[in-house]
């Protein structure tokens, strides 16, 4: 379902972009290079209305991309210890944004989370079901989560947003700290659970795509599927290290080192794949996009 976007389609792309020093942000403008099309980072705070209106005004863009937010550094822990800056960009900023976007008749490509949900008796881990898209977040044991979810169902009320759910994203780039792969390489000990994942180097560019359709709504925005730590890093030893070595560890014993929950879970992708059938499932994305790439850069380096 599209939104009419004041003739956006006949509009020549210029997207404006929030997230200039966040990672996703990052990636989109390099995108955006690569594929001609012109773009701009906005320098507004999401929670400041007339700041945003005065980026819009000023770049006139076709459409609006929103990779801001709070994840908290080094990891969602921080969210819990400072809620009130979390709410402000979290909560306030991305519906300022929102609400500011449809006054000006163009769509918001919002990307949120998938960690607002956990298996459950519906979805048992390893059954292959997922949660759908209409599906009622039922994970709130992380106020970052708490607040992803809050927004998300009062976005549901604005007919210009698409809500891209991310889960635990992973790159080609290996040196980020950001990246799923890298994180969980550089921990002392894993869980092993099967969970959905974001392929950055595929699904950001049909992410591109679907602000030229100009797709509106909820999409689970994860490669079909599930990939657990220890087939990950099971491939990490195969491509990229094959001395790597790792520990596990249980829930429980997680539990005892981080301050709120993390959420595990399938989202079905059934949807974003009817709309881009090419789309590979996440283990095949992971060789593709992740492991190939750098085991070539890996022999050269020998």
């Amino acid at each position: 379902m599209g939104f009419p976007a004041n003739g956006s389609a006949d509009k020549q792309l210029k997207f404006l972009i929030y997230g200039r020093t966040g990672w996703i942000g990052g990636l989109l403008g390099k995108l955006c290079e690569s594929q001609g099309i012109q773009y701009h980072y906005g320098s507004g705070r999401l929670e400041n209305r007339n700041s945003l209106e005065a980026d819009i005004a000023a770049v006139n863009p076709s459409h609006v991309f929103n990779a801001a937010g709070v994840t908290g550094r080094p990891n969602v822990d921080w969210c819990e210890s400072h809620k009130v800056e979390t709410i402000r960009t979290n909560v306030v900023g991305t519906l300022t944004l929102a609400d500011v976007c449809r006054e000006k008749g163009l769509i918001l490509i919002n990307y949120a989370t998938g960690c607002i949900f956990e298996y459950d008796a519906n979805h048992p881990l390893g059954s292959g079901i997922g949660f759908k898209e209409e599906d009622t977040p039922n994970f709130t044991g992380s106020f970052y989560s708490k607040t992803k979810a809050m927004v998300e169902d009062l976005l549901k009320n604005y007919e210009n947003v698409c809500t891209l759910r991310v889960r635990m994203p992973i790159s080609s780039d290996l040196s980020n700290p950001r990246n799923f792969i890298t994180k969980i390489t550089r921990y002392e000990k894993v869980v092993n659970i099967p969970n959905s994942m974001t392929i950055l180097d595929e699904l950001l560019p049909i992410s591109i795509e679907m602000a030229k359709r100009n797709l509106t709504g909820i999409w689970n925005f994860t490669n079909p599927g599930v990939v657990s730590h220890n087939e990950i890093l099971e491939m990490y030893r195969e491509h990229i290290d094959p001395t790597f070595t790792w520990k596990n560890f249980t829930l429980e014993e997680q539990a005892k080192v981080i301050v709120a929950p993390r959420s595990n879970n399938e989202l079905d992708a059934t949807k974003l794949k009817n709309e881009f059938p090419e789309m590979l499932s996440i283990k095949d994305s992971l060789i593709k996009y992740v492991f190939e790439p750098n085991k070539k850069t890996a022999a050269l380096h020998i």
